[in-house]
């Protein structure tokens, strides 16, 4: 009962950040060992991308599960004036979507590894539960499994 409790406490408490910048989470990857899980969102504009981070990108058992195995990068592409972000951010955001995601998909999730190779990506909101998502994220970190 003990460790179920502590186990109840320590998820509220899990936390993560959203990196603005690529190579700082490549470096913290390569580090820590963890995946890089990239986010292209219109957070003020692109229904789809509010209702993934909602849904699944605050949920509980994702933020659980990156916490301790994923570093997070959200390239964000607001729209209105009262959320735009700094030029250098703007730089950082249009350089990583060159590079992954040129034809500007909204919402677009990509798993890389620490070197920045592709290992799956959703196109669109995934259509799936929190924990279905978290499960596809493992099973692309582990293959074998």
């Amino acid at each position: 009962m003990k460790l179920l409790f502590i186990s109840l406490i320590a998820g509220l408490f899990a936390n993560v950040t959203w990196l603005g910048d690529f190579n700082q989470a490549t470096t913290e990857a390569s580090k820590s060992h963890k995946l890089i899980l990239i986010n292209f969102s219109g957070s003020d504009w692109c229904g789809p991308c509010i209702r993934e981070r909602k849904e699944i990108l605050e949920s509980d058992a994702f933020v659980n599960y990156a916490s301790d195995h994923l570093v997070l990068v959200r390239a964000d592409f607001p729209r209105q004036k009262k959320n735009q972000l700094s030029k250098d951010q703007i730089k950082l955001n249009e350089a990583l979507a060159d590079k992954y995601n040129p034809d500007g998909k909204f919402p677009y999730t990509i798993l890389v590894d620490e070197h920045g190779k592709v290992l799956k990506d959703w196109d669109g909101f995934p259509n799936e539960s929190p924990e279905q998502f978290v499960a596809q994220i493992a099973g692309s970190a582990n293959p074998g499994n």
